[in-house]
């Protein structure tokens, strides 16, 4: 079963929820999609590593066979090439490779080269495996990492799979939930975060996944974040409190339900009721 967790901002204690969860289960793998600033192994500490480069293809120009038409410019909807001076420019950072330039270029001088876009670490801390995503400063899109990083856990059916997403709801986030068998959104107690879950909210509905919210920082008084999830009769999976014990925990990258009986008792129930609704759905 795959368990994405994810938000509408960064801070709101999506890694917390995920890597927690992964470390009650009997046998996990903990997937870390938050290419652009993965964390989760800072709290696992992962041993065994190993290390495999990810790349993508970019454009190669032939400058000898460029007549300057300007054909491929005119294809690219991402600008990533640019004609000026009797030359063709590439700019490899916001390349898609769709390859479509090298089709329409009449003159073929357009063909295709490998460039690495970021790496994947893979390792074991007590019963989860990690796999950690790191894309490279400067890249445009971490897609192929995160598809790449999807791969590992398709063919882990024995396993419970939890995927830490991406901050936010844009096409990154899209490609992490897409085969996942339930979402759990986390949120904090605010104003701003409520914005933000109905963000996520929104996206989990348009790709029609079952989904539970988990309250984190809770205090007494008000909570603009539950008030949404009562007024959109959003099931709430668990309230995580305001806690300065949770907190220096987070804070030294101790997992919590390895350190602390009231956290495990917390999280083994979250894990149950998870479970559950995932398998009602």
């Amino acid at each position: 079963m795959k368990i994405a967790v994810l938000s509408g901002k960064g801070g709101t204690g999506k890694t917390l929820v995920s890597v927690n969860l992964a470390a009650i289960a009997k046998q996990a793998m903990y997937i870390d999609c938050d290419v652009e600033e993965p964390n989760g192994h800072l709290f696992f500490k992962p041993t065994d590593l190993s290390e495999k480069a990810v790349t993508t293809n970019v454009p190669l120009v032939d400058s000898k066979l460029c007549d300057g038409c300007k054909k491929c410019v005119e294809f690219c909807k991402f600008n990533a090439l640019a004609y000026t001076a009797k030359n063709l420019i590439v700019f490899n950072e916001v390349c898609h490779f769709c390859g479509g330039c090298i089709i329409v270029c009449p003159q073929k001088a357009l063909t295709a080269k490998e460039r690495t876009i970021g790496k994947i670490q893979r390792g074991i801390s007590r019963n989860v495996a990690v796999h950690t995503g790191i894309m490279n400063t400067g890249e445009a899109s971490g897609i192929p990492i995160i598809e790449k990083l999807l791969t590992y856990g398709s063919s882990k059916q024995d396993k419970q799979i939890f995927i830490d997403c991406p901050p936010g709801s844009a096409c990154i986030v899209m490609e992490t939930i897409k085969d996942a068998d339930y979402c759990i959104l986390t949120a904090e107690p605010t104003i701003f975060g409520a914005h933000n879950l109905k963000m996520v909210y929104e996206l989990v509905k348009l790709f029609k996944k079952p989904f539970g919210v988990v309250l984190n920082k809770c205090l007494d008084g008000e909570n603009p974040s539950e008030d949404f999830c009562i007024e959109k009769d959003i099931k709430i999976l668990c309230r995580i409190p305001f806690d300065n014990e949770l907190g220096a925990l987070n804070s030294n990258a101790e997992i919590a339900v390895w350190k602390s009986k009231r956290y495990h008792d917390l999280f083994s129930h979250l894990y149950e009721v998870v479970l559950k609704e995932a398998k009602r759905a």
